[in-house]
């Protein structure tokens, strides 16, 4: 055999088994957009000392939601001011315990919500708190859509509140990470509920599939981004080029909005949220924070909760 066919043999091996491992992981990856792994619930809020109500409601397709309503107490109590907290991909109302394989591929960090459950409550603000769909304890509805569809989840949690005597339903704020944050994007220009809004990194999906698998990948990222974009609408995802917080944001009209992002995020962008940022017409501030790994930048919030607190005292 010569050298020149010893040589092609030896290339198309190798093409092939890197063609079929881009595969395996985009097919892995595909999973967790369209049904991700649920994280189980490992607390509640009575690990903080806080009483709370286990509640469901209909999101606002009528798909059932589970969360938990943290209701203020004291003398500091903001007469029926309430903070919808909405978590991130992955995670559950509890935040991202970590600990799956995903994470540990990723270098990905918990994040404990229950901090800012406290010092939410601490601040005299009622708080509602849930899965979104696919997630946690709430109903299943695939795939993921980061953002598009589970802002009917937060439509409903709205609903869910103006039927509670303990609530004012004019003083409403909302905070949320990653998908939780394009949740409430995507939610503002539908409802006029919320009056005050924290988004920790939203993140455009096109922006973020390509960062983190360059991230993750290296050279084979733009591969594993495409291949896993087919898989995703292959088992019925929109376009991730479709699912635009940008434009949702250009609708929110006259809501201002904070918006966080940290400098060190690989996955996300500082330019990316910049651009979500100028599309709002009411763009409170946009903080970008010192962060390692994409991780950082919601630690950043719950390291810093007066960020968040000294925001919904200026606004509701």
């Amino acid at each position: 055999m010569s050298t020149f066919r010893r040589s092609m043999r030896w290339f198309f091996a190798i093409a092939g088994f890197s063609l079929g491992l881009a595969t395996a992981i985009s097919a892995y990856i595909t999973r967790m957009m369209v049904a991700p792994t649920r994280q189980h619930l490992a607390a509640t809020p009575q690990k903080k000392g806080l009483a709370f109500e286990n509640v469901q409601f209909p999101a606002q397709d009528g798909l059932r939601v589970s969360g938990w309503f943290i209701p203020a107490v004291g003398a500091n109590t903001r007469d029926g001011t309430t903070i919808l907290l909405v978590h991130g991909w992955q995670w559950n109302r509890l935040g991202f315990e970590g600990g799956t394989l995903f994470s540990n591929v990723t270098g990905s960090k918990p994040v404990d919500l229950l901090r800012m459950i406290s010092d939410l409550h601490d601040a005299g603000y009622n708080v509602l708190t849930f899965d979104l769909r696919n997630h946690g304890e709430s109903a299943t509805a695939h795939p993921v859509t980061f953002g598009q569809s589970e802002a009917k989840d937060l439509l409903g949690a709205i609903a869910y509140l103006e039927e509670r005597d303990d609530v004012d339903s004019e003083r409403i704020g909302a905070l949320g990470f990653s998908m939780g944050a394009n949740a409430i994007l995507f939610a503002l220009p539908q409802t006029s509920k919320i009056k005050a809004a924290i988004a920790v990194q939203p993140t455009t999906p096109m922006v973020f599939s390509k960062r983190i698998f360059a991230n993750l990948f290296g050279l084979f990222g733009p591969l594993i981004s495409t291949i896993s974009g087919f898989f995703y609408q292959l088992f019925g995802g929109p376009r991730l080029a479709g699912i635009v917080p940008a434009f949702a944001a250009s609708g929110s009209g006259n809501v201002p909005v904070l918006y966080l992002q940290g400098t060190g995020d690989e996955w996300g962008s500082v330019e990316d949220v910049s651009v979500i940022a100028d599309m709002t017409p009411c763009t409170e501030q946009l903080l970008f924070v010192n962060s390692q790994h994409r991780f950082g930048g919601y630690n950043y919030i719950l390291d810093h909760s007066a960020v968040a607190t000294n925001f919904f005292q200026g606004h509701l």
